[in-house]
């Protein structure tokens, strides 16, 4: 389909969303009405033959999170799907699995399963979503035959199967899995720069590294530079920085290091080399050489015309990084899909991403929203509102039913509706929802009050310092309740060598400084006394990336990984604390 066809049919799905979501809600229950999840709620409906309308949909079947289907997906995991040959009561969907997808497993060490169903009314309703993704980045940035190479930071993680036989991958993985994907497989990784054997390498560090190498190689023809989220174009440039000298040297040479032991994408990444390349390599290293990464995507990829990645939600810290690094080349937002489904569309994609606002996809899945109070920090109840009755400047958690399994479901995320584009919701991203009501700190106190910190630092101990990354732990089992917040400072394991008092009293300064901006509930329950002073740990320099690589290694896919910006699993505290340089207590 042309681009503008395909733009003027996501225009038309913006239209009477009314009935597009009743129609979508019609084609999900139709199809999956029978299984057995569903079955369990819709046996009370008096007309079994009858379609099952919102109203009632929404009365019988009651709201639901992960853990209400995580048996249905171990038993499906295991290869038990049905009761017997004769009466099939499909579990979740009656659409054959095909596989299942990591979650990005931000919150606990092990992610979560996706099951992902061979659903055709899915590919349907999908298709204009990404299709329409595509064509939206055209209308920018129409293409250029003479310089369309992407130098993109993906990987297609390990891939384990289960006990029932079912292959279990990151999403990015599954282009390269799938035989009946293959054309569009070819078409879709034929402009990378990067061989298909760097993405499916096992050491996601040496992956980064070819990746930057086989850019480099072809810096000429690099038209965009790309990852899915933020944190993967900060690591990937971090890495430029310390390993620019040994880049060059391979260049130079024609082969890749030592280090790179994976004999396949050693082998990809010298073809790709072809051969001895010095004057390249004098080239770029005179540009490392004047140690100014202040724009240096540009002078290292002359061609390049944008950068894309996910800058909302807890991606946004990144965000002046990457503006420092890219310099004059825009970077261009992403859109908000969820593993779950396509919940909503970026239409102006150069936004930065305070300014980025997402319009609903009425036709992608039936959408629901639970009215949030941002001064609880909780939602309010469990009465939900449709499409059409949300207001502007309200704030709502997202519910979701789909057409591959999951029914009235809880998509943990919170978001603020700005205006409506034609009849449908124009959101902003605002966070991840609380978990507990014990959560007296959000995402986005943090993330708030993290950014007035760094400003605080800077003032008070006279230096540009730089927060890497931080992240956030409450003890509730203590008898002490206290909030811990773990950072990690470039270069900052330097400035406590000698832990002086004065060092020590200044940080303590800025400590006070950080809790004071914690937001409202918070301030209440400290002033109160009924949680302790906040507790500021200082990690090594390193610590967030062995932490993504604990992460990986149990089955995170690297792709998708997000440091988590509030942990509730003890076992990845138990792993930060082994790298605390220094601990401030108030």
């Amino acid at each position: 389909m042309a681009d503008d066809a395909l733009l003027k049919q996501l225009e038309e799905s913006t239209k009477d969303v009314e009935r597009h979501q009743a129609e979508t809600l019609h084609s999900i229950l139709q199809h999956q009405r029978g299984v057995r999840y569903l079955q369990r709620y819709l046996l009370d409906v008096e007309d079994q033959n009858a379609p099952v309308d919102a109203a009632a949909f929404r009365r019988s079947v009651p709201l639901s999170c992960y853990d209400d289907y995580a048996d249905y997906i171990n038993q499906l995991a295991d290869g038990d799907d049905s009761t017997d040959d004769h009466d099939r009561h499909h579990l979740l969907s009656v659409d054959p699995l095909v596989c299942f997808f990591y979650s990005s497993g931000t919150t606990s060490m092990k992610p979560k399963l996706i099951p992902y169903f061979d659903s055709a009314l899915s590919k349907a309703a999908s298709h204009i979503a990404h299709q329409g993704s595509a064509a939206v980045l055209r209308r920018f940035f129409p293409p250029r035959p003479e310089v369309n190479r992407r130098l993109a930071f993906i990987y297609a993680d390990s891939i384990t199967t289960t006990k029932g036989g079912f292959k279990v991958m990151a999403a990015s993985s599954f282009p390269l899995q799938s035989s009946s994907s293959s054309n569009a497989s070819r078409s879709l990784f034929s402009s990378l720069t990067s061989p298909v054997e760097v993405l499916i390498g096992s050491n996601v560090e040496h992956q980064m590294y070819c990746h930057l190498l086989c850019g480099l190689r072809n810096s000429d023809s690099v038209d965009a530079i790309h990852a899915p989220y933020a944190i993967g174009l900060i690591k990937a440039f971090m890495v430029l920085e310390s390993e620019w000298e040994q880049l060059c040297e391979d260049i130079e040479k024609g082969f890749p290091s030592l280090e790179i032991s994976d004999v396949q994408m050693r082998d990809a990444v010298i073809e790709v080399l072809g051969g001895a390349q010095p004057n390249l390599s004098n080239r770029i290293r005179s540009i490392f050489e004047e140690k100014d990464w202040g724009g240096i995507l540009r002078k290292l990829w002359p061609n390049v015309r944008y950068i894309r990645c996910v800058t909302t939600g807890s991606m946004k810290q990144y965000y002046p990084k990457l503006k420092y690094y890219a310099g004059e080349v825009p970077l261009v937002g992403g859109d908000y899909f969820a593993s779950e489904c396509c919940v909503a569309i970026n239409l102006d994609i150069k936004q930065p991403p305070e300014l980025t606002r997402f319009v609903m996809l009425p036709t992608a899945a039936y959408f629901e929203f639970l009215p949030f109070d941002s001064t609880e920090n909780k939602v309010v109840g469990e009465e939900t509102v449709d499409i059409c009755g949300v207001e502007i400047g309200k704030m709502y958690e997202v519910v979701v039913t789909t057409y591959r399994g999951f029914y009235r479901y809880r998509l943990g995320d919170i978001v603020r509706v700005v205006d409506f584009y034609n009849s449908s919701p124009l959101l902003e991203f605002v966070m991840r929802a609380p978990k507990t009501s014990y959560e007296i700190v959000t995402e986005r106190d943090l993330m708030v009050a993290m950014e007035s910190f760094q400003l605080v630092l800077r003032n008070i101990m006279g230096m540009a310092i730089e927060i890497v990354e931080f992240t956030s732990f409450f003890d509730f089992a203590s008898s002490a309740k206290r909030l811990k917040i773990f950072i990690e400072v470039k270069d900052f394991d330097i400035i406590l060598q000698d832990k002086s008092p004065e060092s020590i009293a200044l940080l303590r300064k800025c400590c006070s400084a950080l809790e004071d901006s914690l937001g409202s509930i918070y301030k209440v329950q400290r002033n109160k006394g009924e949680i302790h002073p906040l507790s500021l740990a200082i990690l090594k320099c390193g610590s967030f990336d062995w932490l993504l690589k604990v992460a990986t290694e149990n089955g995170a896919p690297a792709s998708q990984y997000k440091p988590p910006k509030i942990i509730r699993n003890h076992d990845i505290v138990d792993v930060i604390e082994g790298y605390i340089l220094a601990t401030i207590s108030l």
